[in-house]
């Protein structure tokens, strides 16, 4: 039996420099503060924008956004 972890959004704050470009790919979770940097929704990321939060992950610039899985 395979057990389906929900996944979460976290975001390395010393990395990140603000480029945008995550809360560009994923407005549903991520928008920006007053300086451009991510502010993360914490829950876990909806099947429907997976795809779209990988996408996002992966064009992160400084590596500082990740996709781990969340513990029950």
């Amino acid at each position: 039996m395979t057990e389906r972890r929900s996944r979460q959004l976290r975001v390395d704050p010393i990395a990140c420099r603000a480029h945008g470009i995550c809360a560009e790919l994923l407005p549903e979770l991520i928008d920006l503060d007053e300086w451009g940097y991510p502010v993360v929704v914490d829950r876990p990321v909806p099947g429907s924008v997976l795809s779209d939060a990988r996408q996002a992950v992966a064009a992160c610039p400084t590596l500082a956004l990740r996709l781990t899985a969340k513990r029950p």
